[in-house]
């Protein structure tokens, strides 16, 4: 269903890949910007973009969870960081990296940006997946 490709002839990237290319009839999924936000819309992490990028993926996961998909079928994202400055957009990478995202690995945009929709909102992330069919059957031998 979900074939990434990494460009010979291109730069080997690390965690991601060039592209991701879907079988037509695939059900996508075009998600929302997931937020640091809780339950009751308060934010998360406060002045820690570290702290608002793992909540920002646990939001993410519920959002896939919604739809009947998982990190294994998120085909890209853009991440944003409110930041000018490389440490911090490599240390919200590590989250994205840890979370299991980078599994597929998915394609992906990190990019620093000079603000974002809430007061206080330093992360943001916006992603597409592949919704499968059905559930994938657990096999024992």
């Amino acid at each position: 269903m979900i074939r990434r490709v990494t460009a010979p002839a291109l730069f080997p990237p690390p965690a991601y890949s060039h592209a991701s290319v879907v079988e037509a009839g695939t059900k996508l999924a075009f998600l929302a910007g997931s937020v640091p936000l809780d339950a009751d819309g308060e934010l998360v992490g406060a002045g820690d973009p570290v702290r608002q990028a793992e909540q920002v993926i646990a939001n993410l996961a519920e959002q896939l969870r919604a739809v009947g998909s998982d990190f294994a079928h998120v085909l890209s994202t853009d991440v944003y960081v409110v930041t000018t400055e490389p440490a911090v957009l490599a240390a919200v990478w590590k989250v994205v990296e840890a979370s299991g995202l980078s599994t597929g690995p998915h394609s992906s945009t990190l990019l620093g940006v000079s603000c974002l929709g809430y007061p206080g909102q330093l992360v943001e992330i916006t992603a597409t997946a592949a919704v499968p069919e059905q559930p994938e059957e657990v096999r024992t031998p």
